[in-house]
């Protein structure tokens, strides 16, 4: 079977702490995980509201500072943002954090982008809901000028330079891109800028509905088929991990239980460890 697995939400709760951060990554990689996927919210809406996935008080460390610490403690592993909500980031900011954190890896980068749905936290850091779609497909080609064009320059409606330049460059080239989401605007990014899709808690029929509705978009888009990610809505075992790889998956990120001490966090990255669930472990 060619499907891998990552791990979801390692700078998350147990995972937010020097030791955790360090124990989780490490753990991951001697198991055969391919890939920490770290989560993103600046700021969360306080009180917590319906559509926030988590309390403002859960602790959930920067997702590139996070990189950096597990790519500083690891030597293999994937290192994912899974995914950045990139409407609210500084896209040349963000493009030398990047960069510096595949330098750092030695090219273990995975870039995922989505445009976020809190409307609380994009207005807290001066972003409007409205145009946010359009917002990061402009900062995904800007960011791609900054890393591969030989004179980056960009003229856009939310972000434009010219006569500048940031280096190092990535390691890779290209570095991998993903983008998330469900909806039709994200298919199109996804086959328009990215090389992988990513679908957060899905089950079987509802990864199946998606992947139907992304085959359906690329009609018209040459280009080679993506990757498909998907952090899956239920708990797995060696058939269900059989059932996802048959409708197409490439690889499932795991997300462990909500708040999980790190004792038992350390317990399900080890019983959900690639090899346990018939998957392929990277060496």
């Amino acid at each position: 079977m060619a499907l891998t697995v990552g791990l979801y939400a390692p700078n998350m709760h147990a995972g937010a702490s020097a030791h955790g951060a360090a124990l989780i990554a490490r753990l991951a990689e001697s198991l055969g995980y391919d890939s920490l996927w770290v989560a993103d919210h600046v700021v969360l809406p306080s009180p917590r509201i319906e559509s926030s996935p988590m309390a403002p008080d859960d602790p959930l460390l920067d997702p590139i500072v996070a990189l950096s610490y597990f790519a500083a403690r690891t030597s293999r592993i994937g290192l994912a943002t899974g995914c950045v909500v990139l409407p609210q980031r500084n896209p040349l900011v963000l493009a030398k954090q990047l960069a510096s954190v595949d330098v750092l890896s030695d090219g273990r980068l995975i870039f995922g982008a989505a445009v976020g749905y809190l409307e609380p936290e994009l207005r807290a850091v001066g972003v409007p809901m409205a145009g946010r779609g359009a917002r990061t497909d402009e900062y995904l080609r800007a960011i791609t000028s900054l890393w591969y064009d030989e004179s980056p320059v960009f003229q856009g409606e939310y972000v434009s330079f010219d006569g500048v330049d940031a280096h190092p460059r990535p390691v890779q080239r290209p570095v991998p891109i993903v983008v998330g989401g469900h909806s039709a605007a994200a298919f199109r990014r996804a086959l328009t800028y990215a090389d992988e899709w990513f679908g957060y808690l899905l089950g079987l029929r509802a990864t199946a509905e998606r992947l139907d509705a992304l085959r359906a978009a690329a009609d018209g888009f040459d280009r080679p088929p993506l990757r498909i990610s998907v952090c899956p809505a239920r708990r797995l075992n060696p058939e269900i991990v059989a059932s996802y790889a048959e409708l197409g998956v490439d690889r499932l990120v795991i997300a462990p239980p909500v708040g999980l001490p790190l004792d038992e966090l350390e317990a399900f990255v080890e019983q959900n460890a690639p090899e346990r669930l018939g998957a392929t472990a990277r060496r």
